[in-house]
């Protein structure tokens, strides 16, 4: 028992290490040490430009989450498999993703199932809830409004029951659309999702002081054309609220006072807490709008209604337990070893562009065009990845770039990381940056 103990250690050291480059050198650091896994370890590098900065690999693999890729490569202990179910990683090859997404299910004797929509304002927390449900980082996420472009799938699978996540970008009116230059996608892609959804989970984020009073007219005319669909109300980022009785406000306006058909009464309310679902929780308003109005500020249909922060795994338990029980007797439509309809490439650009609107100031991230120039397997099993970034102003290259490298270097340590979790393999991902002409 003491030599991986050693081994581990050692490798700690040399994770940690500082490198020292030079200010012109534009080449790939590697540390030849190896793995417990048995093979050799290459570190996230990035070139931009002529300047090149080598970030070390984290060791504080507990970011990424239990049982990441990170935690199984420095010797964490792991979660016992008979009682976590085991997430599937994402292949690197795009090929074994297409020959995995069409074939046929290996579906248990008695499959039931269940199509998901999440839906919600920009930066609700929609996509950081369904990688929570996935248990495994596959959507993109970012303080920033519009992060999620366009529609994404996630599957969860679990003994008999398969939940297909429908992640959408948020929605927004044909106004904003227009106004701003987004994407058709952002418009269209909410309501495509609603045609083929068993449920709707509305996610409302009520640490915004300016949107949680109130479900926006597009989500309200989305829910109403689609009303023979089951909604669930999800408060999230509960977490946020210094005052827990503002809880009691917000679900009475969310809900104009009715929930799964009841009116809402103040004493039932407030014995639930995060993490916990509320069959009819909250409160009779004086305040509130009647159902028939029609400047109504929420949904009288909502069958449930769950508060928790996105961020908590306990919370995100309760509500996939929810999920999983309401599934319904009828056949996958996925293999068990699926976890994401999105295309290795798809996966890679948007953890990329998640880095750029972390790092990058107001409108730059989003006059970023990626272009993937090098998608390989290397010698070692490691997955190769270039990107060029491509900006329209040399202001922008400056600041994607940074300080001897800095910004740049951040974003590829980060997205390293991020995708080694997801393709449980080396990742060696270099970024370089160019003017557009």
């Amino acid at each position: 028992m003491a030599a991986p103990s050693w081994r581990g250690a050692r490798l700690v050291q040399s994770v940690l290490r500082v490198w020292q480059v030079g200010r012109h050198v534009a080449r790939e650091r590697v540390i030849p040490f190896s793995s417990p896994l048995g093979f050799q370890r290459r570190c996230v590098s990035c070139v931009a430009g002529s300047a090149f900065s080598g970030p070390r690999l984290a060791s504080a693999s507990r970011s990424n989450g239990q049982g990441s890729a990170l935690d199984h490569f420095l010797g964490f202990s792991q979660p016992d498999s008979s009682v976590t179910p085991c997430v599937p990683a994402v292949s690197m090859h795009r090929d074994e993703q297409d020959v995995l997404l069409v074939h046929h299910p290996d579906m248990p004797e008695n499959p039931r199932v269940l199509r998901v929509v999440l839906l919600g304002a920009p930066n609700a927390g929609k996509s950081t809830l369904s990688n929570q449900l996935l248990g495994r980082k596959v959507f993109p996420v970012s303080k920033k409004v519009h992060t999620t472009r366009c529609q994404a799938l996630g599957v969860i699978t679990e003994n008999e029951t398969q939940v297909i996540l429908l992640d959408t970008p948020g929605i927004i009116s044909p106004g904003k659309q227009k106004r701003h230059h987004l994407e058709l996608s952002l418009l269209e892609d909410p309501w495509k999702s609603m045609e083929s959804a068993d449920l709707v989970v509305v996610l409302v984020d009520v640490s915004d002081k300016w949107t949680r009073n109130q479900l926006s007219p597009q989500l309200l005319r989305c829910l109403t054309k689609f009303s023979q669909i089951p909604s669930v109300l999800v408060m999230n980022k509960v977490d946020c609220l210094k005052q827990k009785s503002v809880l009691l406000e917000l679900t009475a306006a969310l809900t104009e006072g009715v929930v799964n058909g009841k009116k809402l009464k103040m004493r039932q309310a407030f014995h639930s807490h995060p993490g916990t679902h509320c069959p009819s929780p909250a409160v009779k308003d004086p305040n509130t709008q009647s159902v028939g109005n029609p400047q109504r500020t929420g949904w009288p249909h909502f069958k449930e209604i769950f508060m928790l922060s996105a961020l908590s795994q306990e919370d995100v338990k309760t509500l996939k337990q929810y999920l999983l029980t309401q599934a319904q007797p009828g056949p996958w439509e996925y293999h068990s070893a699926v976890l994401t309809s999105q295309t290795p490439e798809e996966i890679c650009a948007n953890i990329i562009r998640e880095k750029l609107l972390e790092h990058l100031p107001q409108e730059v991230p989003y006059n970023v065009q990626q272009k993937t120039a090098v998608w390989e397997e290397g010698p070692g099993g490691e997955l190769v990845i270039q990107q060029k970034l491509l900006v329209p102003k040399e202001s922008y290259m400056k600041l994607l770039i940074g300080p001897k490298g800095h910004v740049i270097s951040q974003i590829a340590q980060e997205a390293g990381r991020d995708l080694m979790d997801i393709f449980l393999c080396d990742v060696d991902i270099h970024l370089s940056v160019k003017l557009l002409k």
